[in-house]
């Protein structure tokens, strides 16, 4: 295809679409948005001096390479009209249909970014890529039209902006055209990536490239003359033809290390035939005359890449010693690999082209549904950012079900992945994995073409370890997503719990308290919806069962003291607690939030019962602070303080033994253990004397490190 401006019409246009499309009306169609574009744009000119015009007209003339549908290439005729022209989506809609005026829509989506660092552009612009896919796989293809259009007329902005635009091409198109299987454009947008964001390597290449050009010719000329003598000694139909390695490429393996004269692939072949069957046949005569390279042998025919990529490789020794590159492949695998799925094989085989391309994307493309998911999961633009391009963009690796499904995973990937990504139900009762028929640990590296079975048990439970294990952000989200469902749960019941036992202790009728009108009262006092709200926040400490029950059975005037209990202390109380300004008072320690000695804490005046000591983060003083007054711990500190904890474990196997031997060692003693739940995981609740602040932490310590204890908390009432 020509580069040059001048030459390019709308007569160039439509000859190399009749090339592919047989309908008249869609030429027509064709024919009519570029007179609509032209009109639309009129008075309008590019950077490069260029009338606008011929921007979209190259685009659509790039997409006629990859024979993409007729709908598709009117769209791309028409793609910058809404965006910066006056014309509404409904004017585009009564000239050219919803169809064509959805993906236009698409792309303005894309075009309308603007951006101050990379992370924000690259946040929004994913974003927006999942929009336009959402809708329609061909939105990307235009978009990639467009952009490799743009790289062509890069010269003419300045050149910190070639060097960003170069990178965002780099990162985010390049690879979207290598998942879509659109080699003709990957590889050029590569190749003008890296003219502009590293010109000195890449003329130095060219330049050695070129110097090189005469010899290597001439051996690849006599290798195909051999090559296609052998072929046809056979009467295997074929067509052969050298392979020009992109820039790129060579530039990524010196990147690598290797040396310009070691990159054997430069010499390359491709080698076309007429069916499946020939490819093989035509590979097995090939290695009987030319040895080929261990380990250099792919076989993606019968294994095809996720973008329905399909071709023999091989290297051998082939002329003089020197080492080739062949790919096999039969006519149709070579236009779906160089032209991805909008290639005209569709039209070949007389089926609905939109519809065959849809059809596809759904069973092959897991790319989109990776992002597509990506983007539901609750997650950072950061982690969001880092995921498409990790677990997306990056080299993935193909692994297998024992019955041969295969599953596309990210390089890292475990077999707990794996398991999360059969079905999430499996991933949460993992209890091992068998991979090529051994037994390996759950963080072992899957590598590619694995057999992975995986053992479940469905008493089993996910681990928290696991978060350390797993590569995919998926994994992480729905194991965390686990552990904050079950969690919640618990608060839940433990808030039900405590509020039913004060409603008891206090003799108010439960039923009474679950009144339709009290329980409305209850919510618009603390700006809540429903009684499960209500549970998890005083599960979780923000609201104390007294405090709930006085809303519905206490006047406001007579606001009840907290209670307070005894503690088990020395005899003078309050020996080991100084009270600002005061000798001598009644001290007492609150039994909502059990201080302990060491804790931040804060005095409250109650009626007659002197002063009752808090943990200063205790939510029963955040409504009564105009009678708290500063205390301090004095010198001489009980012997014990009551603490209670809740333990949360990973398993309903019943730990409670080794839990109270565990604590017994740590000179703890234990006033009570009880089971609040019991449903999947056992969570235990604990009443426990310890010395001071510091003896607390090392018990807490001692009980998280045990395997089955997922996390240890302080009880707030």
């Amino acid at each position: 295809m020509s580069h040059s401006k001048d030459k390019i019409t709308i007569e160039t246009l439509l000859s190399k679409a009749e090339g592919y499309i047989k309908e008249k009306d869609e030429l027509e169609k064709i024919k009519e948005a570029y007179l609509f574009a032209k009109e639309k744009h009129s008075g309008q000119y590019r950077k490069s001096g260029d009338e606008y015009i011929n921007h979209p007209l190259n685009v659509a003339l790039i997409l006629t390479t990859i024979y993409a549908d007729s709908e598709t290439i009117t769209a791309g005729l028409l793609h910058d009209v809404l965006e910066d022209c006056d014309c509404t989506k409904k004017e585009m809609e009564e000239h050219f249909g919803v169809v064509v005026t959805r993906l236009v829509d698409g792309v303005s989506k894309l075009s309308r970014i603007h951006f101050s660092t990379d992370n924000d552009y690259l946040i929004e612009y994913y974003k927006k890529i999942i929009v336009g896919m959402s809708e329609d796989v061909r939105v990307i293809i235009i978009k990639l039209a467009d952009r490799l259009h743009n790289m062509r007329t890069l010269w003419a902005i300045p050149e910190e902006k070639q060097k960003r635009k170069a990178k965002e091409v780099l990162e985010i198109f390049a690879p979207l055209a290598h998942h879509l299987g659109i080699h003709k454009i990957k590889s050029e947008l590569e190749d003008l990536s890296l003219r502009y964001l590293k010109p000195t390597v890449f003329y130095d290449i060219a330049e050695k490239l070129n110097k090189t050009k005469v010899e290597r010719d001439r051996t690849v000329n006599e290798m195909m003359q051999e090559v296609s003598d052998l072929l046809n000694d056979h009467h295997i139909s074929h067509e052969i033809k050298g392979r020009a390695k992109s820039i790129y490429s060579i530039y990524n393996k010196l990147d690598r290390g290797k040396k310009f004269s070691d990159i054997y692939d430069l010499l390359a072949l491709r080698i076309l035939v007429d069916t499946e069957q020939d490819c093989y046949l035509a590979l097995g005569i090939i290695h009987s005359k030319f040895r080929p390279l261990p380990n250099r042998f792919k076989d993606y025919i019968a294994m095809p890449k996720v973008n329905m990529y399909q071709s023999l490789h091989t290297t051998v020794f082939g002329v003089d010693g020197y080492l080739f590159e062949i790919q096999i492949r039969t006519y149709q695998m070579d236009e779906v690999a160089e032209n991805g799925i909008a290639s005209h094989w569709a039209y070949k085989e007389h089926k609905d082209a939109s519809k065959l391309m849809q059809n596809t994307t759904e069973q092959k493309l897991q790319f989109f549904k990776s992002i597509m998911e990506l983007s539901q999961d609750k997650m950072s633009s950061e982690e969001f950012i880092n995921s498409v391009k990790e677990e997306v963009l990056n080299n993935n690796i193909y692994t297998f079900t024992p019955k041969g499904d295969v599953i596309e995973l990210p390089r890292g990937a475990t077999p707990l992945d794996f398991a999360y990504k059969v079905h999430t139900r499996v991933g949460e009762t993992t209890v091992g994995a068998i991979v090529n028929n051994n037994i390996v640990p759950l963080d072992y590296q899957l590598q590619n073409n694995d057999i992975v079975k995986i053992n479940t048990n469905k008493n089993a439970h996910p681990s928290k370890e696991w978060l350390n294990i797993v590569k995919c952000t998926q994994t992480k989200n729905k194991i965390r997503g686990y552990f904050s469902k079950n969690e919640k749960e618990i608060l839940m019941e433990r808030g039900k719990e405590a509020l039913e036992k004060e409603l008891r202790k206090k003799k108010c009728s439960i039923q009474e308290f679950y009144k339709e009108e009290n329980q409305k009262l209850v919510f618009e006092t603390l700006k809540l919806d429903n009684l499960d709200e209500l549970y998890l926040e005083m599960g979780n400490g923000k609201y104390s069962p007294i405090s709930v029950v006085r809303i519905v059975f206490q006047p406001e005037e007579e606001k009840e003291e907290v209670k307070i209990k005894p503690v088990v202390m020395k005899e003078d109380s309050s020996s080991d607690i100084i009270v600002a300004g005061i000798d001598r008072i009644k001290v007492s320690l609150a039994s909502c939030c059990d201080p302990v000695y060491g804790d931040d804490i804060i005095g409250y005046i109650t009626r007659g019962n002197g002063i009752s000591i808090h943990r200063s983060n205790c939510h029963n003083l955040a409504m009564m602070e105009e009678r708290c007054v500063e205390v301090a711990w004095s010198n001489t500190p009980a012997s014990k303080y009551e603490v209670s904890l809740i333990l949360y474990s990973n398993t309903n196997e019943n730990k409670l033994a080794d839990i109270i031997q565990k604590t017994s060692r740590m000179n703890v003693n234990i006033d009570g253990v009880k089971v609040v739940s019991r449903e999947r995981v056992i969570v235990y609740e604990m009443e426990a004397y310890v010395k001071n602040v510091d003896h607390l932490e090392k018990l807490l310590l001692e009980l998280r490190k045990e395997p089955y204890i997922v996390n240890v908390e302080r009880l707030m009432q």
